[in-house]
């Protein structure tokens, strides 16, 4: 009888701890994937060629908690200007002038390089050349044709940031480090 009431609280207690043990794995997770790093879908083809629908990603949350997104950054946009979640590759940052002519974008007055961008890049609704003030980003898609981004829905707010984009995990043969 003593021994079976001292397997019984050996019993409790194991599965107490691992009780515990599970709980906090649980919530370190949560947290992890909530603050730190999460897994993203690409939903639409406004950043082809870089990216193609259905393709799965890892955002980074954290590093621009320590610096400011740069231009050629993907970066995940969930903020007031869209419903959706949209991922935009950073064109502007604070205090540049972004400009559109014959299909080129010029930031401060110099034709930039993009060999990455699908078709060509026509102004939208908001007025050309644009200044971008303190706080905001102008983004755009890769596939310039067919992308809702600050050319029509204006400067993104800095704080609708959620993260960037790092690395493509799916599918396998294209695994790897997103580049500029």
């Amino acid at each position: 009888m003593e021994t079976e009431k001292r397997k019984s609280k050996g019993i409790l207690k194991e599965i107490r701890e691992w009780t515990i043990s599970l709980g906090i794995a649980v919530i370190a997770a949560l947290l992890f994937q909530n603050y730190v790093y999460a897994q993203s879908e690409v939903q639409n083809v406004s950043m082809q060629n870089t990216l193609i629908a259905g393709q799965r990603l890892i955002e980074d949350k954290w590093s621009y908690r320590f610096h400011e997104p740069q231009h050629g950054d993907i970066v995940i946009i969930n903020g007031p200007e869209s419903e959706l979640r949209l991922i935009k590759r950073v064109v502007g940052i604070p205090g540049d002038v972004i400009d559109i002519q014959s299909g080129e974008v010029y930031l401060n007055g110099v034709k930039i390089d993009e060999q990455y961008v699908k078709g060509r890049t026509f102004a939208g609704s908001v007025p050309i050349p644009f200044t971008v003030e303190e706080g905001q980003l102008f983004v755009m898609g890769d596939n310039r044709e067919h992308s809702m981004d600050s050319r029509a829905l204006g400067p993104i707010s800095r704080s609708s940031i959620e993260g960037k984009a790092v690395l493509r995990i799916w599918p396998l043969p294209k695994f790897g480090a997103l580049k500029e």
